[in-house]
């Protein structure tokens, strides 16, 4: 059975998606989605764990995300997404230099956004660090202005002002 909360942040609402498993809450999703479906239980209290390390990274007190999670992909998305878990708080890499990390050629470039594209964990999965060729923000699932804002949060881009 799947289970929601919805949480709020500086970027707005997040839908959090799992069930519950013998040691707590598997998560299966984090969107910037608010569409619910009819059959999901909301349990806020389920998912509070996974709130409160929320609320940790966006306060700055937590730079990686340790969270049992469900999510699985295909072979390819799930070596991609495995790079992207690595990519360290406070640091981009680009999507060429992400499909060389993982042994990808050249040609496969467009595979690698197209998985990092189908990651389901938001901001758990940190899919924003990944930036164009040229250093421009390109393709984020939440917007590229919150894209722009968790850079900014983690240090890895300057603010616009301020």
């Amino acid at each position: 059975m799947t289970i929601y909360t919805t949480t709020g942040g500086p970027l707005g609402p997040l839908l959090l998606t799992g069930f519950k498993s013998a040691d707590g809450v598997r998560l299966t999703s984090l969107t910037f989605a608010t569409a619910v479906r009819p059959e999901w239980t909301e349990d806020a209290a389920a998912f509070a764990e996974i709130t409160d390390r929320l609320r940790a990274y966006f306060d700055g007190d937590l730079r990686r995300f340790d969270l049992p999670h469900a999510v699985t992909g295909t072979p390819f998305q799930e070596k991609v997404w495995s790079a992207v878990d690595d990519i360290p708080y406070g640091t981009t890499t680009t999507y060429g230099e992400l499909a060389e990390r993982i042994g990808a050629p050249r040609d496969r470039i467009r595979a690698v956004g197209a998985a990092i594209g189908a990651n389901p964990l938001l901001i758990i999965r940190p899919c924003h660090r990944v930036i164009g060729a040229t250093g421009s923000l390109t393709g984020y699932a939440g917007g590229l202005e919150r894209k722009r804002l968790l850079l900014t949060h983690e240090g890895a881009l300057q603010p616009l002002f301020g």
